[in-house]
């Protein structure tokens, strides 16, 4: 069974998903998607790790995930991908670049691309003879980003969410580590109220 764990930074998001992971007594994989490259988030890389049991396994796989879990995922298992959200930007600096220009059919482009790959790993977990937990971000409450990358990266993310919350089992919304399990308390997809109005 798939569950979307999001919400904002700090907000324990990870730690429900190692939680979830070690009550369920199964073997379990962790899939890192940071790319570290500072000394800061080299230092969060190991924090995490650190607060690993030791037991686990992980593996850092910033791009392909999907493959990473068809590789490495055992069966009965339980997986967590930590986290959508950098999975994400670093799709996106890889066909955008980091620069403040991006051409708007290029950001479109980018952001189905992603929103694709956010649909390969439901439908992978959904075939999956175990449990997965995948973390990731809310961003949407923010203002609109200044640049066009920023927007892109919101309408990725966002579009990623919806589909990975659409197809999972459980989704948990965190605040100031406070959890609330948003589909038991009668949250349902959009296309649960008709199709959308056309032009």
């Amino acid at each position: 069974m798939l569950t979307l764990i999001l919400g904002g930074a700090r907000s324990g998001k990870s730690d429900l998903a190692q939680r979830l992971a070690a009550a369920s007594r199964r073997d379990v994989l962790v899939v890192a998607t940071m790319e570290p490259r500072d000394d800061e988030l080299r230092l969060r890389v190991y924090q995490h790790q650190a607060a690993r049991p030791a037991g686990w396994r992980t593996i850092e796989e910033p791009h392909d995930v999907v493959a990473a879990l068809e590789e490495h995922a055992r069966p009965g298992g339980f997986v967590i991908v930590d986290c959508m959200t950098m999975w994400v930007s670093n799709l996106l600096i890889a066909r955008l670049g980091d620069g403040d220009e991006v051409a708007a059919e290029d950001a479109a482009a980018a952001t189905e691309q992603v929103v694709g790959r956010a649909r390969a790993l439901a439908k992978w977990a959904a075939a999956y003879d175990g449990d997965v937990a995948v973390v990731t971000n809310e961003v949407g409450l923010g203002v609109v980003p200044a640049y066009a990358l920023g927007r892109a990266f919101r309408d990725a993310l966002g579009g990623a969410n919806a589909d990975l919350a659409r197809a999972a089992g459980h989704v948990y919304y965190l605040v100031a580590g406070l959890a609330l399990e948003l589909k038991s308390l009668g949250a349902q997809p959009l296309d649960a109220f008709g199709e959308a109005p056309g032009p």
